[in-house]
């Protein structure tokens, strides 16, 4: 993957999680549901955020890969909360942007070497976002996790030592839920 610093055009309250999980970050709490590729902007904002920008070209086509990329993630990531494992339909959205490329393994001059081949160039993000999911996968499923606060939706993989992470950001959602028991203890 490239360099992946945040654009300063992302109005995402989180950035910089895998990239399966950040592509499900496009949309956060509000209302409506912000959706940052609901814009017209919005996917080369993901993508520079991404640190794809170089790799990617911001077209329609590769918008609506990457959007079924997003709900084929969504799915998976709902059964893995509900259930533990990915259900049939997940795993076959899944499989269905995977089937669109490979990672082919050769022995270069400098040593091993991986190179991604999709079979139209608008796939590269969404295959690269499942792909990393399936990475996740192997780390352990119970890492990849949804915010505990009740009116978040983001998700992000729990790096801590004891896996006991528990929220997006702990400056926003850990202390609004901090706030909330001082109040509901003050009140009562």
């Amino acid at each position: 993957m490239t360099d992946r610093k945040a654009d300063p055009r992302d109005p995402r309250p989180l950035i910089g999680e895998p990239l399966s999980l950040d592509l499900l970050n496009t949309r956060w709490a509000g209302t409506p549901v912000n959706d940052l590729l609901g814009e017209p902007d919005g996917y080369g904002i993901w993508l520079a955020s991404a640190g794809l920008a170089g790799r990617c070209e911001a077209g329609e086509a590769g918008l609506a890969a990457v959007l079924e990329a997003r709900e084929a993630l969504a799915a998976a990531v709902r059964d893995l909360d509900l259930h533990g494992e990915a259900g049939p339909a997940a795993v076959a959205g899944l499989n269905e942007v995977l089937r669109h490329g490979r990672l082919r393994r050769e022995l270069g001059p400098q040593g091993p070497a991986e190179h991604v081949e999709v079979d139209r160039p608008e796939r590269l993000a969404a295959w690269l976002a499942v792909d990393d999911f399936l990475g996740l996968l192997g780390q352990g499923a119970h890492r990849i996790r949804k915010c505990a606060h009740q009116a978040c939706i983001l998700h992000f993989f729990d790096t801590s030592q004891n896996g006991r992470r528990r929220w997006c950001s702990m400056a926003v959602c850990g202390n609004r839920a901090k706030a909330a028991r001082h109040y509901e203890k003050v009140k009562a």
